[in-house]
């Protein structure tokens, strides 16, 4: 019988992966530079979050080479989506209801916040239909709150277990958040 910790090992090798909140502090595109050389020389993968910010702002980091941004709200990464240049790589990294898996599928590069076998389902379901493979973060709930979304150990080692999860060939677990 494998550990909890084991199980996950087993997942995906370890890839770090930061959020930078684009805020007036390091919206100066110097400290934007410094941060990032210093996480490629660390291997880290930098998600701006763009969320509640207008495409032009984000079109600033564009430009000085930034590709991956995390929205967490699908209407938004939508809205977003269409107006800024193809080559952007989008996050999903709120939570996500499966009614609206349909509308990102196409493009979306990494869902951050896969909290139940039947979500994941969905995202195999429109990834199939969209003809390729969508990564996925297993979200946890480690918020002292119960309003937000996540799994628990044991129920993260169901899903992974599950014949279900077996059968699946166009999601793929890169990880956890939490």
């Amino acid at each position: 019988n494998k550990s909890v910790d084991d199980k996950f090992k087993e997942i995906a090798p370890a890839k770090v992966v930061l959020r930078l909140f684009l805020t007036r502090q390091n919206y100066q595109i110097n400290v934007y530079h410094k941060l990032l050389k210093e996480l490629n020389a660390r291997h880290v993968t930098l998600v701006a979050v763009s969320k509640t910010h207008s495409p032009s702002r984000i079109l600033d980091f564009y430009h000085q080479g930034q590709r991956i941004f995390g929205e967490n709200r699908v209407q938004e990464l939508l809205s977003k989506a269409e107006k800024l240049p193809a080559d952007v790589e989008w996050h999903l990294i709120g939570h996500l209801q499966t009614n609206k898996v349909k509308y990102i599928a196409s493009f979306i590069r990494l869902i951050h916040s896969v909290d139940s076998l039947r979500l994941l389902a969905e995202i195999e379901k429109q990834a199939k239909n969209a003809g390729r493979t969508i990564d996925c973060l297993l979200q946890f709930h480690v918020a002292q709150e119960d309003s937000k979304f996540g799994l628990n150990p044991a129920a993260a080692i169901l899903l992974l277990e599950s014949e279900a999860f077996r059968a699946m060939q166009n999601v793929r677990i890169c990880g956890v958040m939490g």
